[in-house]
């Protein structure tokens, strides 16, 4: 796969998976008799994971530890196993917050939406008061 191709299903940039490459996130690529990097499609699930942790709010350092831990093998599992329960009690707290957060502007919506039907209320009684008056 060329570059372009796994920037198309991954939704990275090729200028990411170039810096993910340059930085040791990614393995080298071959490259073919025209100078490009050509890829196994396994490269896919890794970027993705990637992608997880960056989304996740995973620092570039803290996905170069997992990612050297990785290329040891099995004697490190355990420490990634660590590194990746560490990492996901920050994500829990992290949506907490946003949970926290998403409640406070459900409240605030909900707040302009009442707001609105009073308005609309009042506005329905005073032309009432106007039709009577005219009548």
């Amino acid at each position: 796969m060329k570059i372009g191709d796994i920037a198309e299903q991954t939704g990275f940039t090729a200028h990411t998976i170039r810096y993910y490459e340059r930085i040791g996130l990614l393995p080298f690529a071959p490259r073919d008799s025209t100078g490009q990097r050509v890829y196994d499609a396994s490269i896919l699930t890794w970027i993705e994971f990637l992608g997880r942790l960056k989304t996740t709010g995973m620092s570039i350092q803290e996905m170069l530890r997992y990612a050297g831990l990785r290329a040891q093998g099995e004697a490190t599992e355990e420490a990634r196993c660590e590194l990746l329960a560490k990492h996901r009690d920050q994500v829990r707290l992290r949506v907490a917050e946003l949970q926290a957060c998403l409640l406070v502007l459900d409240n605030k919506i909900d707040g302009y939406a009442n707001a609105q039907l009073r308005t609309e209320k009042c506005k329905t009684r005073s032309n009432a008061k106007r039709i009577r008056k005219v009548a």
